[in-house]
């Protein structure tokens, strides 16, 4: 996504013109983020209709509010946690255990961990990402949005602070509490090692 960054507009620039009543700048900017912010929900909900839903509804209240967005953050982190918040709700709204998984988990593969393409070795990576998956579906929420956005998404702990607003302490424990429960997992999924 970043050399697309580098074309065109910045984020600035079109938040600017969207301002202005340009509504084809706020389609450049939904283009832009997209796919991010859907990978991000489907991460938090572990279902693609819904994450894609919430994604909508992200760019939905990101449009209704921003006049209100400051220039003294980064649109694709505000974006962020707007799209981290709507994920939140969904989840408090969810009763627990329903329906958290779909069929998308078994379309998940690695590709960067295959150097061969045998179908037992794709059948396996596809087997190790769907526990992977579904490990960090059942990890409780504030463990799995802090864990997704660290590790998934590539956030520093300063972004992370930002999006979410809380103590970067507080997010590195959470974070390490959610690779220690993932971990515990996996393992018992893998006793012989």
């Amino acid at each position: 996504m970043p050399p697309d960054q580098q074309i065109g507009p910045d984020d600035a620039q079109l938040v600017a013109r969207c301002l202005k009543h340009d509504h084809e700048a706020f389609g450049q900017l939904i283009e832009r983020h997209a796919s991010t912010i859907v990978n991000l929900a489907y991460r938090m909900v572990g279902n693609r209709a819904e994450a894609e839903d919430l994604a909508q509804e992200a760019f939905l209240t990101a449009f209704k509010a921003l006049s209100t967005f400051r220039a003294d953050s980064k649109f694709s982190t505000w974006l962020y946690r707007i799209a981290a918040n709507k994920c939140k709700d969904w989840l408090r709204a969810k009763r627990p255990g329903e329906g958290l998984y779909d069929s998308d988990a078994n379309e998940v593969l690695d590709d960067h961990v295959a150097e061969h393409r045998t179908p037992e070795v794709l059948l396996s990576q596809q087997q190790v990402a769907q526990e992977l998956e579904q490990a960090i579906a059942r990890l409780p929420p504030l463990y799995r949005e802090a864990f997704v956005l660290k590790h998934v998404e590539g956030l520093s702990y300063e972004e992370m602070e930002e999006i979410l607003g809380v103590n970067g302490d507080t997010l590195k424990m959470r974070v390490y509490k959610g690779r220690l429960q993932l971990s515990r997992e996996l393992a018992s999924l893998n006793p012989s090692r």
